[in-house]
């Protein structure tokens, strides 16, 4: 995780959906309700938008909860949003993992 991390926080989208299977299952407030299947183009646009919305985008490792082949990950997301106003936002994942790639990534957040 500390890896995926590194990509996000530097941008590199590619290589940080690299770590997805090549379709991945999604609950994730920003898509809407229910589980959406993206493939890792998907990830890379649905990524891109968000860093060009917020370009100082990062997140942080809080903690991580091992339990079988699921990986909980407790992060702060922290930015400068659109309006000038900085965020700290608490999210916890719930990932699932398989032949050493990201198969499920359930994640919630206030998305209020």
């Amino acid at each position: 995780m500390n890896q995926y991390f590194a990509y996000f926080n530097a941008h590199d989208l590619a290589s940080m959906a690299a770590m997805y299977s090549e379709e991945a299952a999604f609950k994730d407030p920003s898509l809407g309700p229910g589980i959406h299947i993206q493939s890792r183009e998907d990830i890379i646009t649905k990524y891109t938008e968000l860093s060009e919305m917020i370009p100082d985008v990062r997140d942080s490792l809080v903690n991580l909860y091992p339990s079988g082949n699921n990986l909980t990950v407790e992060f702060i997301s922290m930015g400068t949003a659109p309006d000038g106003s900085k965020f700290f936002l608490p999210i916890c994942a719930i990932l699932t993992i398989e032949n050493g790639l990201i198969t499920k990534d359930y994640t919630y957040y206030d998305n209020i």
